[in-house]
């Protein structure tokens, strides 16, 4: 009966273990989701239903397309270069608030676009908040915005660290039993299995003695008499037993469930610990930048491949260009989206993506400051006078 009881019990116990050791990868996430739905529905309601006033600007920019038109209709003998030009100045001058709704750009997905961009550094340029409040808020949303998110990359660049360096030392586990079996012929094979068994059997094993025996073979148990003798050994097996043993695990456990303080305390000890340790793997990785180049190109590529799609404008050059020009946090701006509420689907893609090549930056740097410290050593040998 106890041994069915205690099987669910470890169930629930591991069950447990698991979600603690996932919260605090999970409550990253969940706030930086929550901060960007807040900021979506702030954004939405501020610059979209701000209200549209024609200014000064927008009326001379009409009166004047008016006057270029008539004199166009009027004289037509007009040179076409003179036409195209005083067009292009007119249209550098206008602005883009003039021509579109607020209600049509500050959607709650075109909110949210514009949230992710911020809180990630991107800043494409083509949404950007107009009023007053909205750049105030959004200077203050940017300001919790991006160290979340610099934290949420960070502790997911230590799970990508640890499937990465997990994955090269496997590989190289691999690659070192394949060329061992290569040049491993059969000769050599043979000598070495000869050398293993002699070596075996030169070994001797011997039964170790017990406690009691030990005991009783030093010289100062065997002078006193019996009494005092049986009552040291008894002191010396519990001196012995309470440095050299460890509390089994189940006495541990039945502790904690006989008080749940106890196993309590000892959870959020571990979730403490867990958050840390936030950093840690990454700084630990060591793996080919290479590699690192190698798996930021076909990540891209596979996203260049997809994107197309559904914006239809761009092919897989320019797919690739816009892949690599967000998740290095550039954002040019130069290609705008089409729908990019789907895009918003690719935040996963985006968020990994971004971790990827903070990874491979990582690596650079590491490379670039052992460079510079051969460098620096070599011209420091260099100078030191030679001793005569």
């Amino acid at each position: 009966r106890m041994a069915s009881t205690s099987q669910p019990l470890r169930g629930k116990r591991a069950c447990k273990n698991i979600f603690w050791a996932v919260f605090p990868h999970a409550c990253f996430i969940l706030s930086l989701v929550i901060y960007a739905f807040l900021g979506a529905l702030m954004f939405s309601h501020i610059e979209g239903n701000r209200k549209v006033n024609l200014s000064e600007e927008y009326r001379n920019f009409l009166q004047n397309l008016w006057y270029i038109s008539r004199n166009l209709s009027d004289n037509m003998t007009e040179n076409e270069e003179i036409f195209k030009e005083k067009i292009h100045a007119l249209l550098n001058a206008a602005e883009r608030d003039w021509f579109v709704n607020p209600k049509d750009i500050w959607t709650f997905f075109g909110s949210l676009f514009f949230c992710c961009t911020v809180f990630t550094t991107v800043g494409y340029g083509n949404t950007y908040p107009v009023t007053r409040i909205g750049k105030y808020l959004c200077m203050l949303y940017a300001l919790f915005g991006i160290p979340l998110m610099f934290l949420v990359l960070t502790d997911m660049g230590d799970i990508l660290a640890t499937v990465l360096s997990k994955s090269y030392s496997e590989f190289r586990k691999l690659q070192s039993k394949i060329l061992a079996s290569k040049l491993c012929s059969g000769s050599i094979c043979s000598k070495g299995d000869e050398l293993k068994s002699r070596a075996q059997s030169k070994v001797v094993i011997n039964e170790p003695l017990t406690i009691m025996e030990v005991l009783k073979s030093q010289p100062g148990v065997k002078r006193k008499p019996i009494k005092y003798c049986n009552a040291e050994i008894f002191e010396m097996l519990i001196a012995r037993e309470s440095e050299h043993t460890k509390p089994a695990r189940n006495k541990n456990i039945a502790r904690w469930s006989s008080c749940p303080e106890l196993a309590r305390g000892k959870t959020m000890s571990r979730v403490i610990e867990n958050f840390d340790k936030i950093g840690k793997q990454l700084e630990k990785l060591d793996v080919p930048i290479v590699l690192m180049v190698l798996v930021i190109f076909v990540y891209i590529s596979c996203a260049a491949a997809i994107l197309p799609n559904w914006e239809t404008r761009l092919d897989f050059q320019e797919a690739f260009y816009f892949c690599f020009i967000t998740l290095t946090t550039i954002g040019f701006g130069d290609t705008q989206l089409e729908h990019p509420k789907f895009f918003l689907f690719f935040s996963l893609y985006i968020i990994i993506g971004m971790e990827i090549v903070f990874i491979a930056f990582k690596l650079g740097q590491d490379r670039l400051i052992g460079l510079y410290k051969k460098v620096i050593s070599f011209c420091g040998e260099k100078k030191m006078p030679s001793k005569k």
